[in-house]
């Protein structure tokens, strides 16, 4: 049986502390900020990033670079006969395709999963890696089943200010100024590719009762039969006495449930702020 390595990146969620405890390998996003790098998790904390952001700073994502991935699965490959790397949503950021072009040089050592996650719904991918080789799969299975599986999750997200969204060109400066003086809150979506519109309600308590609408309607329809195999996961950006609110209600909405928790990674939270809830649910991998 291969020894084989699963390789993710921070915008799962996971931190280097918590891929050690997993034993998986996290690759730090990387940021800048006032043309200065910093790398999430290792120069970048959470409690940094969103000060930086309340000072308006300049922050721009990026991508990790061809030479630390490349670095990082020679560095594997010596240990380990294969590497599954799990990046974030190949339509959130080309980091995605550009690990498939990488990996053309690896003569199939290294199977890249483009699965449409990112957050917890990525983590949970992660997870299923983890089942999968322990279960005796292949790199190249592996790929294959959490491929096939992509559409298998779900994420609902509301925003606390609209000034990223218009500051990232998602809304206008018009919409934004209106939406702020109607206290009107944006439900997005991301169902398997990327950020959309879903609703727009007032407040967020009616922003709350949509996610979790969503999720139920989920749950009963496009999950129908497969209610043993979910785990719902709940993310937040920056306001942690929120999202614990946030995560008491989901918990309390379905008891029945497994709930994990975590931030947003900050690449989504530099484009929506602080303050954002999420609801996510995904189906685990069937043996």
């Amino acid at each position: 049986m291969s020894k084989i390595a699963i390789v993710t990146d921070s915008n799962s969620g996971i931190t280097q502390a918590m891929g050690e405890e997993l034993g998986v390998y996290v690759i730090p996003m990387p940021f800048y900020i006032n043309e200065e790098l910093f790398f999430e998790d290792i120069s970048l904390s959470q409690e940094e990033f969103y000060q930086k952001l309340g000072e308006d700073a300049e922050i721009s994502t990026s991508q990790p670079s061809p030479g630390d991935v490349m670095d990082l699965w020679e560095k594997l490959l010596k240990e380990y006969d294969e590497i599954v790397h799990i990046p974030m949503s190949s339509g959130l950021s080309s980091t995605c395709e550009n690990a498939i072009s990488l990996s053309m040089e690896y003569d199939g050592k290294v199977q890249v999963v483009n699965n449409q996650r990112i957050s917890v719904t990525q983590e949970q991918s992660v997870k299923d890696a983890l089942v999968l080789r322990d279960a005796g799969k292949s790199a190249k299975e592996i790929k294959e089943i959490l491929e096939k599986e992509k559409y298998e999750s779900t994420i609902y997200i509301t925003v606390d200010t609209l000034k990223y969204l218009k500051k990232g060109g998602r809304i206008t400066a018009a919409a934004a100024a209106l939406g702020t003086v109607l206290n009107l809150k944006p439900v997005l979506t991301v169902q398997g590719d990327k950020l959309d519109a879903f609703s727009k309600v007032r407040g967020l308590k009616a922003a709350k009762r949509t996610m979790l609408k969503a999720i139920e309607h989920d749950i009963e329809e496009r999950f129908k039969g497969k209610e043993d195999q979910l785990i719902l996961g709940m993310a937040y950006t920056g306001n942690e006495e929120a999202a614990q609110e946030w995560k008491e209600e989901i918990q309390k909405k379905f008891p029945q449930y497994e709930l994990i928790s975590a931030p947003l990674s900050l690449s989504v939270a530099c484009h929506i702020g602080p303050g954002s809830l999420a609801i996510t649910c995904t189906k685990k991998v069937s043996l």
